[in-house]
């Protein structure tokens, strides 16, 4: 079974920085894209950060400049840096990966991480 697991959220004063962490876990043949995710009290899910295996990026307009992900792949873990924070990015941030599951395969399912609590005060 696979399992998404993210730490590294908190309370934070705007301007400040936090780095979150999800590794994935479990019977994995590839992982394809890998990435984040938030959710603010009363709107949609929305993109924040996403990475291919070969460490392309694209993220939100809203986190240009301010946030950076990157990947181990070797650990299956993704990582995102958070710096110039703003209340705005207060959130729950979920982790995903795109990845085959099992030993070998060609199918890609998508999972997600419950989530990490990213509260940033002003």
């Amino acid at each position: 079974q696979v399992q998404l697991v993210e730490s590294g959220g908190g309370l934070v004063q705007a301007g400040g920085s936090l780095r979150l962490s999800c590794v994935a876990s479990g019977s994995i043949f590839r992982i394809n894209a890998m990435g984040w995710y938030r959710q603010a009290p009363g709107k949609q899910r929305e993109l924040v950060a996403a990475v291919t295996s070969g460490g392309s990026t694209n993220y939100a307009d809203s986190v240009k400049g301010r946030f950076t992900s990157s990947r181990d792949n070797a650990k299956n873990t993704v990582y995102l840096e958070m710096n110039s924070l703003k209340s705005e990015d207060t959130a729950v941030y979920y982790c995903y990966a795109a990845l085959i599951p099992g030993d070998w395969g060609t199918k890609v399912m998508n999972y997600w991480g419950k989530g990490t609590l990213v509260t940033v005060s002003s």
